[in-house]
Order: C-alpha cells, then structure tokens, then sequence
C-alpha cells in the first residue's frame, strides 16, 4: 500500500592519468587478457552520454588500455565539450562529437559502443547498435519497462555482438567470497535475504525552469515523457524521478539485487509485493522515500528495504549490502566487506576484508571479450533482464498497489490486468517502442 504525506570536474592531465594506469594495472593484474588487449591494435570505441558515468566507464577503458575514442555523443553541449577535452588529454586526439545518437553509429570504423544515458534510451540505442553490428557495453539498468528488456533481449540473440551490462558488483571480490563460501553450504539452508541501502538521498532545486542554454531537454527525454524540466529530475538527479530513473530500487538496489540472485543461483521471483511511500521528500521526488519489497524466489524470500532520509544507522557498515540467514549461520556481504556469524551461541564473528575495483574489472572483462570474441565471462543480456524486471515488477507491486504473480515462462503477470498494464509504457512521439506485442 502507498502512503504520501502532506573524479571531481577536474580534467585529469597526462601525469595523474598515468598515475592512476598504473594503479589500475595493479588492480587489474589478476585479470586474463589485460596484456593482450594493452598489445593489440586499439578497438575503436564511442560513448552515447558524456555524463558521470558515462566519463567513468570511459576512463576505465583508458585505464584497461588498448582503445581509441573516435567519438561522442550527448545532447548538453556542456557535457560533449568537456568530455572531448578529456578525452583529447588522455589519448592526445580529439573524438568526433555528436548530438544525436545514430550519426555515432553511422561511423564506418566504430566497433564498440558504451550506452551511459539515462534508462528512458536504453532500448532504442542498444538495438540501433545491435543493427549495425557493434559489440556494446550497456549501464544498468538494461532497460526502463519490462517489454523494452525483452525486446533487447530478443534482437541481441539473432545478432554475435559481444555485450557486458554494468552490473559491477559481480566483480566485487567481497561479494564473490561471500558466493564461494554460501554455495559451499558453510551457512546451511538459506532461509531469507535481506536487502538494503539506506541513505539520506540529497536534494537539488525542484522548481520547474527553464533549461541550460547548452541542454536540449526535449532530446534527453526522448521516448519518455516530456515533464518541465528542474535541477532535481535533470543531470544526475534523474534516479529518483519516476518517469527517467524509476526509483532507488531500480537504480541502485538493482546492484544488490542482481548480487543477490547470482549467489542464490536464482533467475526471477515468482511473486512481488510492496508497500511505502513518500513520507518526507514529498514535492520533491516521485517514487518512494521509504519501501519495502518482498520477493519469493525459488530458494527462499527476498526483502529489500530503503530510506532515503531519517536517522543514522545503528551499525552504519550495514547500511549498504546483503545479509544471508541461513539455518548454520549468517553472512552479511558489502562491496569490500563480507561476515559469518555462526549460529552456536558465544562465537566469534568472522570479518574478511577484499579491496578491488569492480568497474574497471567489468570494463577490462568486456574489452577482452571484444578481442577474443570469447564472452563466457561476461554478464548477458537475458541475466540482465532477469535482474532489471525483478526490481522492475518490485516497483509494479507498488504502483499498482497489488501482489504481483510473474510467470517467468511466457513473461506476464497473472490474473491482474492494473499491474499489467504498467509492463509497458506508452512512448512520446515521434519515438516508437520496440517491443511489438
């Protein structure tokens, strides 16, 4: 049930960004393939959405090595200009740059794509890519409704495109500890899972104005809906506005959540219900300050929380990760922290410890692939919708102020036409969704 009540700007230069390849070479050691790809002849790539992270997945490829940025595209001038001049400082040559997507794609020597535009684009460029034949990375989440997810999955299995979804956490060598010892049965039977990432969300100016002079705010809606355009739903802030970023869920529980099916070795719930609201940030946000979730996976449930305002936590290194209840023991795993707490009264808890650097491993893995065409390390297409419309069906729940049943066999919720409706979303023209169904 709902309830509403009444690295910094900074261009890095040629000596910090040697610095930090050297780092990141060290991080990088352990990966198979960083040699070859540092050797080889550079894959030429581009970057739709100059944003922050969009530079960020950019700046990982340098940093991996063995790539060329020939171009980018954004629709803020601002953002295209920087990021051209950084680019231009760490490679020493200018990219092309581009206001609309497809004339990047257009380029005859582009062989690889990173997508970092808000999810309301995702679909149509992602397939626009496919159809011209480019190995692609895409940030999460792979989509913004369920049906466009389906119809990238579709058209990515008739095409041999390479392609890496940015679902980083898979890299965070804490996390992947916590899976070894999870699936070695050291916790038993797993009997729930809880989820969380409580933070207090900042905010920005809510008030409808015009846009920067330098920002086409029609274009950057695209297939969305065009609503008045304020700090608080533009760059970077979009996450919590329903209509672009989706929520909190969506957006950064997706991590968890994908971390989580991946040690349950699980694929989508087969019921969703939710319940919250926007108890605090009210004129300022569209989707919940405060949510609870609940999944039914095969193994056992799984409960997501959020609050995005509100008091500290009583033990602030939980506020972000995982915790596994199992019938021996529990694990509560973070990026760079994992714990077991046995079950036998009076034992000691025992703490691991593993630093690594999760998107420039995702990053190094995709790259890889792209040379060897060899993508068996990679993160699909279907794995990403599976961990996009579990979070996806979480917020229909709420939406639709309803239990949600998905049956994953023929992709349709069950006897609830409200919820149903909300698989797809209707697009602005002159867009069209790609989904036919």
């Amino acid at each position: 049930m709902k309830k509403v009540k009444p690295q910094s700007s900074k261009v890095i230069n040629r000596r910090h960004f040697l610095g930090t390849t050297a780092i990141g070479v060290v991080a990088l050691s352990g990966l198979t393939g960083l040699k070859s790809i540092a050797q080889s002849k550079p894959i030429k790539v581009g970057l739709i959405g100059c944003g922050w992270y969009g530079m960020v997945d950019l700046k990982a490829a340098f940093e991996v090595g063995g790539v060329e940025c020939i171009a980018l595209c954004d629709v803020d001038s601002k953002h295209l200009g920087k990021s051209a001049d950084d680019v231009n400082e760490l490679q020493g040559s200018k990219p092309q740059t581009f206001k609309d997507y497809r004339q990047l794609l257009e380029m005859p020597e582009l062989q690889a794509v990173f997508i970092a535009t808000p999810p309301q684009w995702h679909a149509l460029q992602f397939i626009a890519a496919l159809e011209r034949g480019l190995d692609i990375y895409c940030e999460k989440p792979l989509a913004y409704d369920i049906r466009e997810g389906q119809a990238m999955v579709e058209a990515a299995e008739k095409r041999n495109s390479i392609i890496q979804i940015g679902f980083q956490r898979r890299q965070a060598k804490a996390l992947q500890e916590a899976r070894e010892f999870i699936q070695a049965g050291n916790i038993g039977d797993i009997v729930q899972v809880d989820v969380q990432i409580h933070y207090n969300a900042p905010m920005r100016d809510a008030t409808p104005q015009e846009p920067p002079a330098s920002l086409d705010w029609g274009a950057w809606c695209g297939p969305a809906p065009k609503l008045p355009y304020s700090p608080n739903i533009g760059h970077f802030a979009w996450r919590l506005e329903k209509e672009y970023g989706h929520g909190h869920l969506v957006d950064w529980g997706i991590h968890l959540i994908d971390a989580t099916r991946w040690i349950l070795n699980e694929t989508m719930p087969t019921t969703a219900h939710a319940f919250g609201g926007i108890y605090h940030l009210q004129d300022k946000i569209t989707t919940p300050d405060t949510l609870t979730a609940n999944f039914e996976f095969a193994t056992c449930p799984v409960t997501w929380r959020h609050r995005l305002w509100g008091a500290k936590e009583y033990t602030e290194q939980t506020n972000n990760g995982i915790f596994f209840f199992g019938t021996q023991g529990t694990v509560f795993a973070t990026d760079r922290r994992w714990v077991f707490i046995p079950n036998e009264r009076g034992a000691a808890h025992q703490e691991h410890l593993a630093q690594s650097n999760p998107g420039l491993a995702q990053v190094a893995d995709f790259l890889d692939a792209v040379k060897t065409r060899n993508d068996e390390k990679l993160h699909s297409p279907k794995d990403g919708f599976q961990s996009t419309a579990t979070t996806q069906l979480g917020m229909i729940a709420y939406e639709s102020d309803s239990v949600v049943k998905w049956d994953e066999g023929s992709k349709q919720i069950i006897d609830n036409p409200k919820a149903s409706v909300l698989l797809k979303r209707k697009y602005r023209a002159p867009w069209t969704h790609p989904f036919a169904g």
